[in-house]
Formats: structure tokens, sequence, C-alpha cells
């Protein structure tokens, strides 16, 4: 495994095999996109008003949402990195909407589980600095995202 990943279930809803798929799932994404051994993640799963409050305090978007991804490891002017042998790379913090993941499940026609594992790779993305804000961005984030989900087994 490549990834270290601290999952947090508030809902306590998400089940261990559940967990397990999401772990191998950012393993392999990590892989492809290659990501260091022993890099740091924490997977929380939340309820819609949980990701709306966070929502609302982060982005000024007072409504609920599927997935937020919080980056450690970009750099502002003026920040240092700090780099050392045994200091391990920390992503940063995806967070999940089980609700929202099991709408839009039921919404676009898949499983829970193709849902989830599309919203934890969207966040990881995230993590490692693909966007979505303008078209060219769009494309390329939205091709990794098939590219792995289909290496996974999880196309549409």
């Amino acid at each position: 495994m490549i990834l270290e990943i601290d999952f947090i279930d508030e809902t306590n809803e998400v089940m261990q095999d559940q967990l397990n798929f999401v772990e191998e799932l950012l393993n392999l994404a990590a892989k492809i996109e290659g990501v260091s051994t022993g890099a740091e993640v924490s997977v929380t799963f939340v309820d819609n008003e949980r990701i709306q409050e966070i929502n609302r305090e982060y982005r000024d978007k007072d409504q609920p949402t599927d997935v937020i991804s919080f980056a450690m490891e970009e750099l502002g002017d003026g920040e240092i990195k700090i780099v050392g042998d045994n200091i391990p790379v920390v992503l940063g913090d995806i967070i999940i909407s089980i609700p929202r993941t099991k709408e839009q499940a039921v919404e676009y026609g898949h499983s829970f589980q193709r849902e989830l594992g599309f919203l934890a790779v969207h966040g990881f993305l995230h993590l490692l600095g693909y966007d979505h804000e303008v078209k060219e961005d769009e494309e390329k984030m939205f091709s990794k995202q098939k590219e792995i989900l289909n290496e996974y087994g999880l196309s549409r």
C-alpha cells in the first residue's frame, strides 16, 4: 500500500468492505499518479448537515455538496515546504457526504459503491492539484478520473 489512510465515519453507516474498497481505489489512484509511499490522507464520511456546514464555512456556499477536499501540501507565496527523510507527505482531507452519495447513485443509475468510488477519486485528485474550474482543466481531471475508475473496473 502506498497511502496511509485515516478513515473517520461520523455517520456509522460505512461498512468495513466499503472502507477496504475506498482504500484499494485510492491506492490505485496514488500508484497511477506516482504518489510517494507513506503519503497520508484522511477520509471522513459525514451527513448532509455537516457537509453543508463545512461548505458554508470554507466555500461560502450554504448548501450540502457531495465531496470537499482540503489539500495540505499546496504552498502559497512565502510558505516554506518542510523537507526531511522521515517526514511523510500529508496530502490532506477528503470529506464525503454519505446521504448525497446514496442520492446521486440513484440519480445516475449506478451502485452506491460506484458513486462512493467516484467521489473518493474526485476528492483525491483535488488533493493532487487537479481542478475543474476551466474547461481544459475539467477535461484533464475527468479523463484522469475515468482512467482510474476503469482501471479498477468501475466503469459506468
